[in-house]
């Protein structure tokens, strides 16, 4: 436990201190009502009419602020008080000042009362001492407040519950449980009002020791269940982790209100168990009991955190049909669901009434690559916060805009802001995107001189990633052998790095090692183990590892599943037609033909059919993908190419058309060429360059010698001749 609070300043010291606060005038008006015929008996016989009006005219002065005027209407009061109202008189004034004094911040003023308060020998009142206690807390001057509870005498535990309550509201909670001892050592009993605020502080300093001392002296107690208590020890419980506890005390309640709901829901959310959360949410419901916003962001929040957008946003719209005014929480959570799902049309309607969550904002117009928008809220944000420059800069690189990204970036430190993790996290794959890895490696140093970033796994998982996709594989082991802590995502990263490089065998072991450190794959996981073996032909492997998703990792084939598996099959020349067939017919019914990854699938199988000369299969598939009438022009070329090869230029005059008839443009291919210096970008056909010439004779002698070295396969040279 806490130990005792400190040694305080003596009674005497303190009064003598003060002392230098009072007035001369207040001196002088004491030394009169010091001799006999002052308070008890008046120099000024004065009506109970005058006293009263005196009494309010100080109330009306105290509400107003004009303390001065009421300090004055004090001294009258003073002076010409009857002994019949003199005390009440003079304590309902100094109350009423105090008052005044804490709620506008006079602090000066309000010593002097304390001051006077003293030489009147009224401190330890029991109506001004936790006026006092109250005005000091609201200045932060906890050592005078703790004097005056000290030093009274009073057995009520107000004073002390006004003290400990301030220290938690203030986050001192070893003060506050320190307090608690010493008020229990007095002999003063808690109430039911002293122990939600140290249950509050147990639960937030985690002293479980503490918390379970103060829950035992609740159950000795001979005072009657309360609710606030009750629902203060559930909070601290679920705070502590302990969930079957707080569950327990949960149940036991003989009535609940929606702050004991809130606390548990909030318990199982904190340790993820959402679907507990989710179950008792929907018994909240069914007892119709009123559902607070807390609530319903908690619950929102889960849905989200799990996957479930539309769960997400059809509790907003239950909210919002209830008459619940949504707040920035639950924006924030409306507008990353429709950011999820590509809802801009939804996003926008948000976007009229949640002007208070810019950051969201950009983020949603972002992740519905509405740029443009996004940039726009980014301008008009005058002091931007380090979230505001982070969810531009993910924004670009979610998009692959590296230029974008980096200006951002610069700007951002041309600004003074320091980046943080998730900057770092958001620009890493861009450094492999551009082929810019000295940037990257900057990163590297810049993340490895900094003790805070160690425990970033979000960061290091990036290290990992980039290196992998630029194809520095032994780098990307390097980082992974020195991390600590990994995850599926750090062990995805190197898969799907040995598996581009080909080496499906080190991506097998890893896996296996995977497996072994029960840590389970995911899906992606699934597409990189997949891709690995396609990319080294291991079929077999392939095939078992396809089989084992369901049956081991519970992970049901989506669509990149069955795309890994038609480009497994069609790299090693399995081109049978049922198969093949039976395998796009599934993954074209999964997406209804409408989604981007179908068109993926099939053009694997068409590339196959063109390496292997598969005609049959390839202008099945080819025909299939025609009457999809994808945007990407990669598609048609790959197509026309595949055609050319066959030799079937009717049909190559037939995707040509359509290509005209779709407004479909062939994307000049373009690369990031490493001049020293920086990195240039270089297009196909591009004639812009001044040297040009020389740069093309140069690329005629490199293909010369690839030609030679049997790099580049005869039937293959018309891939670039189809559509000049």
């Amino acid at each position: 436990m806490p130990s005792s609070y400190p040694h305080f300043i003596p009674k005497e010291l303190f009064a003598s201190q003060i002392q230098r606060f009072i007035p001369k005038t207040w001196k002088e008006g004491i030394k009169q009502l010091e001799k006999p015929s002052s308070i008890l008996e008046p120099s000024l016989p004065v009506g109970d009419s005058m006293i009263d009006s005196l009494l309010a005219s100080i109330k009306t002065y105290a509400r107003e602020g004009h303390l001065s005027e009421a300090f004055k209407s004090l001294s009258l009061i003073k002076l010409h008080a009857s002994s019949s109202t003199s005390c009440d008189a003079v304590l309902h004034s100094i109350s009423s000042l105090l008052f005044s004094c804490t709620n506008h911040k006079s602090f000066p003023q309000g010593k002097q009362l304390h001051a006077h308060i003293i030489r009147l020998g009224l401190e330890q009142h029991p109506i001004l001492v936790p006026k006092l206690v109250t005005f000091y807390s609201s200045f932060n001057s906890h050592v005078d407040a703790h004097i005056v509870v000290e030093n009274s005498n009073i057995l009520h535990p107000l004073p002390w519950n006004l003290l400990i309550s301030s220290y938690v509201k203030n986050e001192l909670l070893d003060e506050a449980l320190a307090t608690y001892e010493q008020m229990v050592n007095k002999g003063i009993r808690p109430d039911c009002f002293t122990y939600p605020s140290v249950l509050k502080a147990c639960g937030e300093k985690l002293d479980i020791g503490f918390g379970k001392e103060v829950h035992k002296s609740i159950d000795a107690s001979c005072q009657e269940w309360n609710l606030y208590v009750h629902n203060s020890l559930v909070s601290m419980y679920g705070k502590f982790g302990l969930v079957d506890v707080a569950r327990q005390l949960f149940d036991i309640m003989p009535q609940r209100d929606i702050i004991s709901w809130n606390s548990m829901i909030s318990c199982y959310a904190s340790k993820g168990m959402w679907n507990e959360a989710f179950e008792l949410f929907g018994k909240l419901q069914m007892e119709g009991t009123e559902v607070s916003i807390i609530t319903w962001n908690t619950i929102a929040g889960g849905c989200l955190r799990t996957g479930n957008i539309k769960g997400a946003l059809e509790l907003l719209s239950q909210m919002r049909v209830g008459g619940i005014k949504l707040d920035s929480v639950a924006f924030t959570v409306g507008l990353s669901a429709s950011s999820h799902i590509g809802a801009i049309k939804l996003g926008k309607e948000m976007h009229g009434s949640a002007n208070n969550v810019r950051n969201a904002l950009i983020t949603m117009y972002s992740r519905c690559k509405d740029l443009s928008h996004a940039y726009t809220l980014f301008e008009s944000i005058g002091n931007r916060s380090i979230v505001t420059w982070n969810s531009m800069i993910s924004g670009y690189s979610h998009m692959d805009r590296a230029e974008e990204a980096s200006f951002i970036f610069r700007a951002m430190l041309c600004s003074g802001i320091e980046p943080n993790y998730v900057t770092i996290a958001s620009v890493l794959p861009l450094c492999a995107r551009v082929a810019n890895l000295q940037h990257g490696k900057e990163f590297h140093c810049y993340i490895t001189k900094r003790v805070v970033f160690d425990d970033y796994l979000l960061l290091w998982n990036a290290l990992v990633d980039m290196y992998a996709r630029s194809g520095r594989v032994i780098e990307a082991k390097r980082v992974f052998d020195s991390m600590n802590k990994k995850d599926e995502v750090t062990y995805t990263s190197m898969i799907a790095g040995y598996g581009v490089q080909g080496e499906g065998k080190a991506a097998l072991k890893l896996f296996e090692d995977m497996n072994s450190l029960n840590i389970q794959p995911d899906h992606v996981t699934m597409v990189s183990i997949l891709s690995a073996c396609s990319h080294s032909g291991l079929v077999i492997q392939g095939q078992i590892l396809f089989e084992r998703m369901v049956s081991m990792y519970s992970i049901t084939p989506d669509l990149e599943h069955y795309a890994c598996m038609v480009d497994l099959y069609g790299r090693a020349g399995l081109l049978h037609p049922h198969t093949c067939k039976q395998t796009i017919i599934k993954d074209a019914c999964t997406a209804n033909m409408t989604n981007g990854l179908t068109y993926s699938a099939i053009a694997t199988l068409i590339g196959a059919c063109r390496i292997h000369g598969n005609t049959e299969i390839g202008e099945w598939a080819a025909e299939m993908l025609l009457q999809m009438r994808p945007e990407n022009s990669g598609y048609y070329v790959l197509i026309a190419n595949m055609y050319a090869a066959a030799g079937s230029w009717n049909n190559l005059a037939r995707v040509r058309t359509f290509m005209r008839d779709l407004g479909v443009r062939k994307a000049p291919g373009c690369a990031w060429v490493d001049v020293g210096d920086g990195f240039s970008l270089f297009l196909v056909g591009d004639t812009t360059n001044q040297l040009r010439n020389e740069i093309y004779l140069l690329l005629d002698g490199l293909n010369e010698l690839m030609k030679d070295a049997d790099y580049i396969r005869e039937d293959f040279s018309s891939d670039y001749e189809v559509f000049e």
